[in-house]
């Protein structure tokens, strides 16, 4: 066929899904906060994050069958199975839950979101990434921002939930940021839609242990308030964003990816406002300001010359 018109119109209707499909993973990555907090009302944080880990690696395996992908990790995966099933799965949906337990979705968000800004000291610590000044900037933003949420003015010192629930969400950040590390020395073998499905499984199993440990008389309630956000952070938000994130990777620009993420906080504070009436106030402003702006800034980095991809 000769086509030669078509080529462009199928590319431009390619980047039109592939931008829809940003704006659908954002959406759902944001809307998952107030979700969250919203189910943790009848739940106990590591039973409620091992329910979800549960009801995504199931629903993420139906939908890797679906599409005719799914595959049998060989030794060769199981590093990254582990890695990013304990860190960026069991690891952060666990930290999270501790946080969201004290702190409000619309900040909690935020500070789950400083990932980006724990990959700069780490990639240049252990991946021999160069710092720059883009990226300097970046972090400086990012902490400057982590330094207004936690202001003593706006922040109860006092009382030691909230002061542990932040820092669970800090914590939650740099989980997930060791994961990602260890993705991008990765050798990948199977694709990380086909790896989803045994990470959920490896987090599950791992998160009922700790449960039966850490939380004997933990529990996730069979009521409407644990189980409808669970279902939809479980089936809708786990497996379908992540493969909307997926997708999206591989149609645009990096560049252009890892900015649309980050308007993932700004969804979710305007999902909690909406959904939960959470207030915004100065200093959460602020501090999202200084922290999105930050991780801009460093993923700009990527554009400059001689920096680490």
């Amino acid at each position: 066929m000769s086509g030669g018109a078509a080529t462009p119109a199928r590319s431009a209707s390619g980047s039109a899904e592939a931008v829809a499909l940003l704006v659908l993973a954002v959406l759902l990555f944001g809307t998952a906060w107030p979700a969250m907090k919203s189910g943790l009302g009848d739940a106990t944080p590591v039973w409620y994050a091992a329910a979800r880990a549960t009801v995504s690696g199931a629903a993420a395996l139906l939908l890797v069958a679906a599409t005719g992908r799914l595959a049998v990790p060989g030794r060769a995966d199981w590093p990254i199975i582990v890695s990013v099933g304990t860190g960026q799965l069991a690891g952060f949906f666990t930290l999270a839950n501790l946080g969201l337990g004290h702190v409000p979705a619309s900040r909690a968000v935020v500070l789950a979101y400083t990932t980006s800004i724990w990959l700069v000291p780490i990639g240049t610590l252990f991946l021999g990434e160069r710092l720059g000044p883009w990226r300097l900037a970046g972090l400086v933003s990012g902490i400057a921002g982590v330094l207004v949420l936690f202001n003593p003015a706006t922040l109860d010192w006092s009382d030691r939930g909230v002061v542990l629930g932040n820092l669970f969400l800090l914590a939650a950040a740099l989980s997930w940021s060791l994961a990602i590390v260890h993705a991008r020395t990765h050798r990948w073998h199977l694709s990380p839609l086909q790896v989803l499905p045994w990470q959920m499984a490896w987090a599950a199993a791992l998160l009922t242990l700790v449960g039966f440990i850490a939380e004997p008389a933990g529990h996730v309630g069979l009521s409407a308030t644990a189980l409808l956000p669970l279902v939809y952070i479980g089936i809708i938000v786990g497996p379908t964003g992540t493969w909307a994130a997926t997708s999206v990777s591989r149609a645009l620009p990096t560049i252009v990816t890892s900015l649309g993420f980050l308007a993932v906080p700004a969804v979710g504070i305007l999902a909690s406002t909406l959904a939960l009436g959470e207030p915004v106030t100065p200093s959460l402003a602020i501090g999202a300001g200084l922290v999105i702006g930050g991780a801009v800034l460093v993923s700009l980095s990527t554009l400059r010359p001689g920096a680490a991809r």
